[in-house]
């Protein structure tokens, strides 16, 4: 049965899955966009809301937490001091995915993935 499917396998094996969207992660909330696959963007998506919801609280269990899935000190830093009192009002909704396009060699389509009232 197909019913309740959460994650997309994106033809790779699971280990490679979570790295892949670690780093995903790790340059996401280092540069605050990125640009990837549309299908990519709407599965980071699942993460990074979780991720910066849980950096809104500033105590030693989110940083544990923080530290098992991110393992970038300078990323969880910027989490707890910068991305999570920006959102402290906001209920959910930290990302954007704005559609850009065909990739030109295979022609799958291409997004942007930005998180939201990032400095331009």
């Amino acid at each position: 049965m197909g019913i309740n499917k959460r994650n997309r396998k994106l033809n790779r094996n699971s280990s490679h899955r979570k790295s892949m969207f670690i780093n995903m992660m790790n340059s996401l909330i280092y540069y605050e966009i990125i640009k990837t696959t549309l299908y990519k963007a709407k599965e980071l998506r699942l993460y990074i809301e979780n991720i910066i919801n849980k950096s809104k609280k500033n105590n030693l269990s989110t940083i544990r937490f923080l530290l098992s899935y991110i393992k970038n000190k300078i990323n969880i830093n910027k989490l707890l001091y910068v991305l999570g009192p920006r959102f402290t009002n906001r209920n959910g909704g930290y990302t954007r995915i704005i559609k850009c396009g065909f990739r030109k060699g295979d022609n799958s389509p291409m997004a942007y993935i930005e998180i939201v009232d990032r400095k331009k």
